[in-house]
């Protein structure tokens, strides 16, 4: 592809060889929220092969989306720049033809011309199973040498149930807001098949460091999974996420408006909360399963010595806090999520780091573990020194971004969020963990207010490609009238 890292890959080429490499299992999930335990997240599901992982390295239990959505979120991964810098905001925008993405080298692409064999499979970039277009969303083919199931298409056909949808109602993407226990084994899945290919591949040597990508497309909606993963989660037995009586009431215009209360107000009027929570867990429960064939792969292949491990979602997700369902949103249950780093060398091993990370942060942290090179064009900084200090105060605070000039600012113990209005929250992360008392009107607060404030971008890159939503709009009426029309 393009090569702005070219000689920092020649010195790294010449100063490394692809023995003294390590090889990277970057394994990506989506719409996963954190879990307790480890984690001590909201979702009560427990994922032992997540925790598992996890004890292996170093797991960070306050670490933040770039964008609480698929396509910027992912976009700030694979290139290292936030949101405001590329004016990537929302899943309508091709992040391969923005203006400032599309002559960078993305991270398959930077180990690629380091000498790394780059495998991929699955949800890697923005995609979806909701439309046949989806499947293959804007997948970049050009640094893979090879993908899962091709390159013409992210992911494996899905599953389905026989009739759409199955609990839920047609206003909801179509009907694939939706969630059915199948009578199906694992091994039908879409993700399963995708994390059955990557085991193959961490079971044999190859010729070049291995640079090997998963994405998990699980628990991403439609919540269609096995049953049995339904039957670990017995109705009566489901832990609701704790809510509060108008919990939007001190929440400003443009908050409430990122709430989807119709979904909510739905499923409430339906009775059918508790079955949606149901579905989502069955698929976090499936999803752990897949983490577990992953790794169990690597543990018994050639490959496990030598091995950088390093796990993150995309973004966090609501089960109905805030009047709210998926992401889309500032809060804390937007924003976190379940990341780990897992390194060979000398880094701690099972230790938890409490400060704020954002997943910027993969593409210079994997730069310097696998020994590549300094890049000083990313917006991220490397977590070495938090792999081998997890205690280690950094004072630092993240931003997540939710379209233009919305943004959320985490520190350790503090959450910010500014509107593009001016309008503001203010939540005490140790004393109020789920959001419930907004504090910015509180003039107690003002100072804090101003010192997380200097961390918002001095910049907000104008959106590019540019998303008309009102011709988008049209265009699904006009399509709609002409079939209805035939």
């Amino acid at each position: 592809m393009k090569s702005l890292f070219f000689a920092a890959s020649m010195f790294a080429t010449l100063s490394l060889s692809a023995g003294d490499k390590p090889n990277v299992l970057f394994i990506a999930i989506d719409d996963l929220n954190t879990t307790p335990g480890l984690f001590k997240g909201e979702t009560k599901v427990d994922t032992p092969n997540i925790d598992a992982l996890a004890k292996k390295g170093v797991y960070f239990t306050n670490a933040h989306c770039a964008a609480p959505a698929c396509n910027p979120s992912r976009a700030a991964v694979m290139t290292g720049i936030a949101p405001s810098t590329s004016g990537v905001y929302t899943n309508q925008q091709d992040w391969r033809e923005n203006n400032y993405l599309k002559n960078r080298d993305t991270l398959p692409d930077h180990f690629r011309n380091f000498g790394y064999k780059t495998m991929g499979g699955g949800k890697l970039y923005h995609s979806a199973t909701l439309s046949v277009g989806g499947y293959t969303g804007y997948m970049d083919v050009d640094p893979w040498d090879e993908y899962f199931p091709n390159k013409e298409r992210q992911m494996p056909w899905e599953v389905k149930p026989d009739q759409i949808p199955a609990n839920s109602n047609k206003k909801f993407y179509g009907g694939r807001f939706d969630w059915a226990a199948l009578d199906i084994e694992d091994d039908e899945m879409a993700d399963a098949k995708v994390v059955n290919w990557a085991s193959e591949q961490l079971s044999k040597e190859h010729d070049q460091p291995l640079f090997l990508a998963v994405g998990i497309y699980r628990p991403h909606i439609p919540w269609w999974t096995p049953k049995k993963y339904f039957d670990m989660h017995p109705i009566d037995e489901i832990e609701m996420p704790e809510i509060v009586e108008n919990d939007l009431g001190d929440v400003p215009a443009a908050g409430q408006k990122m709430a989807r209360r119709d979904w909510h107000k739905w499923l409430v009027d339906s009775d059918k909360w508790k079955d949606a929570v149901q579905g989502y867990y069955a698929s976090v429960s499936f999803t752990d399963e897949m983490v577990g064939r992953l790794m169990k792969a690597l543990d018994d292949g050639p490959l496990a010595e030598n091995t950088v491990v390093v796990l993150w979602t995309d973004h966090g997700y609501h089960l109905g806090q805030k009047e709210h369902w998926e992401k889309f949103a500032l809060w804390e249950q937007t924003t976190r999520v379940p990341f780990i780093i897992a390194s060979p060398g000398k880094y701690k091993v099972g230790k938890a780091c409490e400060q704020a990370v954002s997943l910027l942060d993969i593409f210079p942290t994997l730069n310097e573990l696998c020994g590549i090179g300094e890049i000083d064009t990313l917006d991220g900084e490397s977590l070495v020194p938090l792999l081998k200090k997890p205690k280690m105060d950094t004072g630092r605070a993240v931003v997540s971004t939710q379209k233009l000039n919305n943004h959320a600012v985490r520190s350790k113990d503090w959450r910010y969020i500014r509107y593009a209005d001016g309008s503001e929250e203010l939540y005490n992360q140790k004393r109020d963990p789920k959001n419930f008392t907004n504090l910015a009107s509180n003039p107690e607060y003002d100072s804090i207010k101003k010192k997380l404030s200097e961390w918002l971008p001095e910049h907000n890159e104008a959106p590019h490609p540019t998303f008309n939503a009102q011709a988008a709009m049209n265009k699904k009426k006009a399509k709609k009238e002409k079939k209805n029309a035939k």
